[in-house]
């Protein structure tokens, strides 16, 4: 991710506006991040600092192109590479050897004449013929251990320009959430997608349904929780990727000033076209689970609809997502969880879960080959060879 000296933004009317590259002002762009792509993919063996001076001359003459988008591409592009660094100290060590060494010969010229009659050329050649090794390979490793000489071994890129210039757009929102005081997300659909991920990112939040359907998270941000440290902020951040990855859904954030007690708003949906570096989303969790929602189909069944994900269960910080809910015309529901051929430490897992929420209609459908390692599950429990079949959850139900 970018840091706070890379974010660009923009405050409008009380609203951040981060920094974004669109096809139809900046479509030229692609141009130029096809030309940065190739110098890290040509860049093995050379230092930071030169990779970086070859991305500032590609964008120097560009006139809307500040140079903190040119650090900032520069930061996105070392994120995906790897580069060798000192360990152990030894290039310190390295080079104490090299200057004790180098020192009776002071000072040392490119061409000898009668004041100066060292070459550089020839005391390096010596030094590493007393080393057992190249000057070249003293010249990699000497210093290793300063940021900027840290030399490039492997570029691991972005799959084409687009995404390099779409992985910018992601990181500068990024930047902007680091000040955030709260977030608001509604969310339609993904809904277990958006909670893990939130988990993962160690998230504090409520849930509550909305008024138009679906669910209102809130998630509280670095200043309000934990006064003015960026830890928070940074969770948020990282969380974003996972959120533009879903489907339906639109944020609200309250982003910190800097003033007391003001705060600008920052604004985002599924509808402003951001893209997520993070794999597309699966419907289900499962073949199992796909298996059986296919063999349901759309239509209702003896007076039951089956809905994906359809209601979230929570108390206090606990989270549960039935797999799908079972909805009667008649308004009665049923949560229906399948456990299939899972590991020993998911089996405890979904078990403790069931018994926190076993105050609801549950329904559980549960694979033969671990039937006999569970204990006794609350609520109603059917049992499935390979396939679920339609007849014996329906005859459940009733």
């Amino acid at each position: 991710m970018l840091t706070k000296e890379h974010s660009i933004v923009d405050y409008k009317s009380g609203k951040v506006i981060p920094d974004r590259l669109d096809r139809k002002s900046h479509g030229h762009y692609l141009q130029y991040a096809e030309q940065m792509l190739e110098v890290y993919r040509r860049g093995t063996g050379k230092t930071r600092r030169e990779l970086h001076q070859r991305v500032r001359r590609i964008l120097e003459n560009e006139a809307d192109c500040p140079s903190r988008r040119m650090d900032a591409f520069c930061k996105l592009l070392d994120d995906v590479s790897l580069y060798d660094r000192d360990r152990g100290h030894k290039a310190a060590a390295l080079r104490r050897k090299v200057f004790r060494r180098a020192a009776p010969f002071f000072p040392l010229v490119q061409q000898v004449d009668r004041l100066f009659d060292h070459s550089e050329a020839q005391v390096k050649a010596e030094i590493a013929k007393s080393m057992k090794t190249s000057w070249e390979e003293i010249d990699r490793r000497l210093f290793t251990d300063i940021f900027e000489f840290h030399r490039l071994m492997e570029f691991q890129g972005y799959p084409d320009a687009a995404g390099l210039l779409s992985r910018y757009n992601v990181a500068q929102v990024q930047a902007a959430l680091y000040r955030a005081v709260d977030m608001t997300v509604w969310v339609n659909r993904d809904f277990k997608t958006v909670l893990r991920y939130a988990k993962l990112a160690r998230l504090m939040h409520t849930i509550k349904p909305g008024s138009g359907g679906g669910y209102v998270i809130r998630f509280d941000g670095p200043v309000s929780v934990l006064r003015h440290t960026r830890r928070y902020g940074v969770a948020l951040a990282k969380f974003l990727p996972a959120l533009i990855a879903c489907k339906d859904w639109r944020m609200f954030a309250r982003i910190s000033s800097g003033r007391k007690g003001w705060t600008n708003a920052l604004e985002l949906s599924h509808r402003d076209g951001l893209k997520s570096h993070l794999p597309a989303l699966g419907d289900f969790d499962s073949d199992l689970e796909k298996a059986f929602a296919e063999k349901w189909g759309e239509e209702k069944r003896e007076g039951w609809f089956l809905l994906r994900e359809g209601e979230i269960l929570h108390k206090g910080q606990k989270v549960f997502f039935p797999d799908f809910l079972l909805s009667h015309e008649d308004g009665r529901k049923v949560h229906f969880e399948i456990i299939g051929f899972w590991t020993p430490e998911y089996l405890q897992q979904k078990i403790d879960t069931l018994r926190v929420f076993a105050e609801y209609d549950i329904l559980t459908a549960v694979a033969e080959s671990i039937a006999q390692q569970l204990p006794e599950l609350p609520g109603k429990v059917i049992h499935f060879k390979n396939a679920l079949r339609l007849k014996d959850v329906l005859d459940c139900l009733q």
